[in-house]
């Protein structure tokens, strides 16, 4: 055994610094003086070479850490807190640590003992408090610190061994006088199994094993409690409700008539069917099928797979199979089809927030992913209560909502950024309702070609293989857990629900089932989320013999129960012909996973289980999906408060407190004026609400630009300052395939709304999500939804009318509109205790179109009119749907035409929120002339013009529009329903010139007191820069541009235009565990006419990793350019980017090669995670691999200390490479790049650092809109020295690089198609085509 302490050195010391700020800050205890922080690994089955060795090159990093060995001498004074994961829980970081040394043991064969067995790593964290503090306070600490439900307190001594004890399992006993037991005995068996189904549900049970006269298993009972639980069978929304009531009241009309819309298209779909009765599930899913009966739904894919929603659409190819371009007009179609889902992970998150976010995404990508789709595309909208408050008001037996919000935000983009996932929006919606239970929520976009997708009836004889992870104790009981009563008791005792994800190896499937010669052999395939072996593969087939014996496990010790429940992640259960299973497992192994065969298909209509030979699971099929007891109940729908009471007709409560007795926009105001004062505060507490606050925070930790296909990045203008409104992205063909289609995806929901009154909030929900559609350039009335409804929990007639009236009011606007929602996820459990969420209706609406129809958000020039297109609402507030539907129509074609600069929906800030937000992203004021009478008060009161709170009302399908065009209410819109409020202007303000008998005082608010105050509310909770103090002012000689710079330029007009008949330069892209962007990168040199391969390193045993390590080798040599592509380098653990890559240059074998490739005159090119493993090995700066050392230059965490996803402007500095040598990396203005790292700021002495920037070394820095390098947040996102983005080796020919210039190019290098809403500003050029440059040195 080999213990090591790793402690970060003076300026490294970020989770200390933050560690202590808490503790001093949010919790309160000033006695704490001072944090140390250390990692401590235990390290088993490795000589004392390689673990001494692997403490340098695996555990820390010479130039940023401190290691000591075996025993760490502390003050006696200070007081140490040590902690560690559960046994069972999974630590990316000890299995990255495992596999690096793996590798690091097989570099060291030929020199030094390695031993035998497979290495084993345990990591902790550890803390040592200076200062005088006392027992209650170290115990606050701890409580802060480690999170019970995945954590522990560890042991200060060296254990003698890190394996696994286990026992070995007893036999499934079969629960005896099961059949016997009385209704007393019954419930009394059911709470002590802690099981989730009730009463009725377990009289059921019994009720078949008395018919089949036999007791049941222990096995049969959890998965029958797993089967028919809420979350797998949804047995609250198949409740049969047998009586819908309506209270009296203003909506009672309305109510009523929602209701026998319901009724009347019931009957229409099921005629006289007694199988068929009203239930929340048949609520949910009757507008898809009635539009679908009457001719309105022909592109659903139907399916006997329900993997995701699923539709049909034509991808139009723009490069033919060669990546020759197509000319307009003569683009190639090719039947696709599109997938989405969207998926909750409320119960997990709320106790385990890193845990439950990281697997809510990646069970969202599983559903599609099932489906044989590749999923591009994400979006995650999550509900909290206020994070800002202070630790005092956190409510006994929960986690402060702070440290909820952080955790699970850097679970779900630990994965989703791990995974190679573009998140295109991230949205926190607060509500103090969602105290009772977080709502955490993720929903994907997938695509795939439908020549590739079989969805065949599986038969008999076919086969089950199960591919992916390994099980174990993990997530036994998470289906059944979110299907409980949440009480302070359960968040204490659910470790079992809770997993970590592996990203890595969820992106190995993703590679897999992108192969089109697997997918066609894939007859059916599951996921596998809820219920673990017994659902994923239950499902497949009516009958079905699994053999859990040959379930892969993590650790031995599971009980074939446990084998059969266990929802560890990252694995698939797909059926194939028998003939094909060999094949498929080759494949499988070819993409490093592990597959085995786990069932066989019958014809006996029988789940069928068997452990240790002996059946345990014998279930028939019918029982089985019966989903239990039929349950029912009666609804009772109460009536909200009136209309002059409702949000949607005031301001938000922080504005109206500004405006006084001004605030009413409902005519109570009379004749009150407000002071210019007040208007300017109106405007900021509005923008600073937690309602409109900027999430610029948040949004940054997620990347918003892997994939290469980003239309839409999250934050637009060239100033990134306008958050848009939904999320679009080119369909994800692959190279050379090119392609102008695109997806675009929205959501909509308000919770002070749906609070209200939950009709009123799906409606706007829904109307929300497709203004959002039109305001980006899409057609509302083709998209197709996805509902999210998250309800407390349905405890009596009052919380079961809830759910029903909000989806009547879907039911509704989907008829209204003609589109329907086609899927959707239920959680009924939004209960803690005796309080309740806020009542839960998202609306996600999806549609494809082509790329140069995509509009954006923010100002685009001075000079504009604005116009307010309003959608309105009736005397009960519904909204004017068929207004609604032409309006949107007319923006739509008027958009395709060409007539409109920027849309932008009007949300809960009302008209103040949507102009000020767009007007963030290039810093374009805005004069207002006129404030029409609010949308929602037309129905039953209007106001004069001019009434300030019709600004800040929200006014929900209402879109404000920029134009050149000033007869633009003439463009075929309903009459009276578009206004001109005024112009944008040059002066960054908002100003205020009403004309009239009593016009509003001549205000003006200056934009940059705007945003600061909209930066202002969750700084503190998310920070959207650091707090370390910046040096401005460089040295002239890291200001200064190489002469070879001038040189190049001077000659750009004769480089040779590249010859595709000419041999192509050979790129070999290798994608190690962890690697992301070898699509990216792949693509980009393929545009620039090289031929591109892709290479997957295998590690699994040690003959993968010997095959692997050759076939590199093989590569390499056969190679012109050796590319490494950007990801999280086995998760980027252990502490630190690239090691397991650097591990790999650094193998003999490898090292020879690269050193004989370079003697050659060949290139290599490594960008972000690839950049990272080329600094760290020496390439960069020095050209050859060399040992690390506390003086060499290295990349570090970001100032900042979390992940950062961004466009920055970059200046090129030198063109002494031949990665310089081509006009669109040689241009004079800035470059837009993406950046997305958590690890990108370069280490580098001030005396290193000139030396490069002499010897043209330095090939780009960060800099500022004007090409001025500097050292200020976010131009410089990480805070490198000397502003420095790029370095290459002495020669020139390897480069490396953080920016991602490989996401913005396109055919021909530069397309308007991509970061359009940032590169649509000519004042920077988004195409930085290193990669043409790279195929020019070799094609001159």
């Amino acid at each position: 055994m080999f213990r090591i302490y790793v402690e970060r050195k003076p300026g490294f010391q970020s989770e200390a610094a933050s560690i202590l700020g808490e503790i001093n800050g949010f919790l309160g205890i000033s006695s704490v003086k001072g944090v140390r922080y250390f990692n401590r690994y235990d390290i088993e089955n490795t000589s004392e070479d390689v673990s001494r060795m692997a403490a340098l090159r695996i555990f820390s990093e010479p130039q940023s850490d401190s290691v000591v060995y075996t025993e760490l001498a502390t003050d006696p004074a200070d007081t140490e807190i040590i902690w560690e994961y559960l046994p069972g829980q999974y630590d990316q970081r000890a299995d990255s640590a495992e596999q690096c040394l793996s590798l690091l043991r097989e570099s060291m064969r030929s020199t030094a003992t390695v031993g035998t067995e497979p290495p084993r790593v345990r990591c902790a964290k550890m803390v040592i408090l200076s200062g005088n503090v006392s027992a209650d306070e170290v115990t606050k600490i701890q409580k802060y610190l480690i999170n019970p439900v995945d954590s522990r307190l560890a042991k200060a001594e060296i254990p003698e061994t890190l394996e696994m004890k286990t026992e070995v399992p007893a036999d499934i006993p079969t629960v005896e006088g099961f059949i016997s037991y009385n209704k007393k005995e019954l419930d009394a068996y059911r709470e002590k199994m802690g099981l989730a189904m009730d009463l009725a549900d377990i009289q059921f049970l019994q009720s078949y094993f008395k018919s089949i006269k036999r007791d049941p298993t222990e096995t049969e009972i959890r998965v029958l409690d797993t089967y028919w639980s809420d979350h797998c069978r949804h047995t609250t929304f198949n409740t049969v409700l047998k009586d819908i009531k309506i209270e009296k009241g203003p909506y009672a009309k309305l109510f009523k008539e929602s209701l026998k819309n319901y009724e009347a298209m019931h009957t229409d779909i099921y005629a006289k069917r007694k199988d068929k009765p009203l239930t929340l599930m048949d609520m949910a899913t009757i507008g898809g099928k009635y539009l679908r009966k009457h001719g309105m739904l022909d592109d659903m894919e139907v399916s006997e797979e329900n993997n995701a929603c699923s539709i049909f659409i034509d991808v139009h190819y723009t490069t033919d199979e060669k990546g020759n371009p197509l000319p307009e007009g003569k683009e190639e179609t090719e039947q696709w089809l599109l997938q989405f889902k969207n998926e909750t992970h409320n119960h997990p998150t709320e106790i385990e927030p890193f845990g439950g976010a990281a697997t809510c995404i990646g069970g969202a990508i599983r559903d599609p992913l099932s489906g044989r789709s590749w999923v591009y595309q994400s979006m995650r909208v999550t509900g909290a209560a206020d994070p800002t408050v202070p630790l005092s008001e956190t409510l006994h037996g929960k986690l402060p909502q702070m440290k909820i919000c952080r955790e699970a935000a850097q679970g779900f983009s630990s994965y989703g950024n791990q995974i190679g996932l573009t998140t295109g929006q991230v949205t926190e919606v607060y509500h103090p309702g969602f105290v009772a239970k977080r709502m955490e929520l993720g929903a994907v976009i997938a695509a795939s070609p439908y020549k590739t997708v079989m969805r065949e009836t599986p038969e008999t004889g076919d086969i089950i293989i199960l591919l992916g992870g390994g099980t174990g104790r993990d997530g036994i009981g998470g289906a059944t857990g979110s299907s409980k009563v949440h009480t302070e008791k359960s968040v204490t005792t659910a470790a079992a629900e809770v997993q970590k994800g592996n990203a890595v190896e969820e992106r190995k499937i993703q590679r897999l089932f992108r192969n089109p010669e697997v997918s066609r052999m894939i007859r059916r395939s599951n996921d596998f989320g809820a219920g673990g072996v017994s659902v994923a593969v239950g499902e497949l087939a009516p009958g079905l013999d699994i053999n859990l014996d040959a379930v892969p496990k993590k650790y031995e010790g599971l009980n074939g129960t446990e084998l059969a429940i266990s929802e560890s992640q990252e694995r698939m259960a797909v059926v194939v012909r028998k003939g094909d299973v060999d094949k498929f497992i080759k494949y499988c192994n070819d993409e490093n996973l592990n597959a085995v065969v786990v069932a066989t298909v019958t014809d006996k209509n029988k789940l069928t289980m068997k452990w240790r030979g002996k059946t345990i699971v014998d279930l028939d099929r019918s029982f089985l999906d019966s989903a239990g007891a039929v349950h029912t109940a009666k609804a009772s729908i109460e009536s909200p408060a009136e209309p002059h009471d409702s949000p949607l007709v005031k301001p938000l409560d922080s504005v109206a407190k500004v405006l006084g007795k001004c605030a009413s926009a409902t005519g109570e105001a009379g004749g009150e004026q407000p002071s210019a004062e007040q208007i300017k505060d109106a405007f900021i507490e509005n923008i600073r609400d937690l309602a409109c606050c900027s999430q610029r925070g948040l949004q940054e930790r997620f990347d918003g630009s892997i994939g290469a296909s980003t239309v839409l990045f999250p934050f637009g203008g060239k100033y990134q300052g306008t958050p848009e409104c939904a999320m679009s992205a080119k369909i994800p063909v692959i190279s050379p395939r090119e392609t102008s289609t695109v997806s675009l995806m929205s959501y909509g929901y308000d919770p002070r709304v749906a609070q209200w009154s939950p009709w009123h909030g799906a409606q706007t929900a829904i109307l929300s999500s497709l203004a959002k559609i039109t305001c980006i350039g899409g057609k509302a009335d083709t998209s197709r939804m996805s509902y999210q409804e998250f309800f407390g929990r349905a405890v009596s007639e009052k919380t079961w009318g809830y759910p029903a009236v909000a989806l009547l009011g879907s039911i509704d606007a989907q008829r209204e509109m003609g589109c329907a929602s086609i899927g959707g996820k239920d959680s009924m459990s939004g209960t803690f205790e005796h309080i309740n969420v806020p009542h839960t209706l998202v609306s996600f609406a999806v549609a494809h179109d082509e790329a140069k129809n995509v509009q954006s958000g923010s100002f685009k020039k001075s000079g504009s009119y604005i116009y307010l297109v309003q959608i309105p609402y009736s005397k009960e507030l519904a909204p004017d749907w068929e207004t609604f539907k032409k309006n949107s129509n007319a923006l739509y074609e008027l958009n395709k035409a060409g007539k409109i600069k920027a849309m932008y929906p009007v949300g809960a800030g009302g008209i103040a929120e949507a102009v000020t937000k767009m007007a963030f992203g290039n810093k374009i004021g805005v004069q207002l002339t006129q404030i029409p009478t609010s949308a929602t008060i037309i129905g039953f009161h209007r106001n004069a013009n001019d009434t300030i709170a019709d600004l800040f009302t929200p006014q929900y399908g209402s879109i404000i529009v920029e134009t050149d065009d000033d007869k633009f209410e003439n463009g075929g819109f309903v009459n009276t329903t578009v206004i001109r409020i005024g112009n944008t202007q040059k002066d960054p303000i908002i100003s205020f010139e009403m004309k009239g008998v009593a016009p509003l005082p001549k205000a003006e608010i200056k934009l940059s007191d705007l945003y600061e105050a909209w930066e202002s509310k969750l700084a503190k909770v998310f920070p959207p820069v650091s707090s370390v103090k910046k040096e401005e002012n460089l040295p002239d000689w890291a200001k200064a541009e190489h002469a070879s710079l001038g040189e190049a330029r001077a000659k750009a007009n004769t480089f040779t235009t590249l010859d595709p008949s000419k041999a192509k330069p050979r790129v070999i892209v290798p994608v190690f565990p962890g690697t992301n962007c070898e699509y990216d990168m792949a693509r980009a040199f393929n545009l620039a006419g090289a031929d591109s391969h892709i290479l997957v390193f295998k590690n699994r045993t040690p003959k993968d990793l010997e095959e692997s390590l050759e076939a590199f080798k093989t590569e390499i040599e056969k190679a012109q350019i050796v590319a490494f592509a950007g990801g999280f380098s086995a998760g980027d653990e252990p502490d630190g980017s690239g090691k397991f890559i650097a591990n790999v240059i650094r193998e003999k074998r490898i090292s020879d090669a690269i050193t004989s490739h370079l003697e050659k005159k060949n290139l290599i090119l490594g960008i972000c995670n690839g950049f990272q493993a080329l600094i760290k090995t020496g390439l960069v700066p020095y050209g050859k691999i060399t040992e690390p050392s506390a003086e060499t230059p290295t990349l570090t965490f970001n100032d900042i200390h979390r992940h950062i996803s961004r466009v920055v402007w970059t200046r090129m500095v030198s063109a002494a490479s031949p990665w310089a040598l081509d006009a669109s990396v040689l241009e004079e203005k800035p470059h837009y790049i993406p950046v997305s790292h958590g690890e990108g700021k370069i280490f580098i002495s001030e005396q290193l650092a000139k030396e490069l920037f002499e010897k043209g070394q330095v090939y780009s820095q960060y800099c500022d809109e004007n090409g001025k390098p500097t050292m200020l947040e976010p131009e410089n996102p990480n805070g490198s020295a000397f502003a420095i983005e790029g370095l290459t080796s002495p020669d020139g020919l390897v480069l490396g690089k953080m920016g991602h210039s490989e996401r913005t190019v396109g055919i021909g290098g530069y397309t308007e198609d991509l970061i359009k809403n940032i590169a649509c500003n000519k004042e920077a050029s988004s195409c930085q085509n290193l990669f043409r440059a790279g195929v020019r040195y070799f094609n001159s």
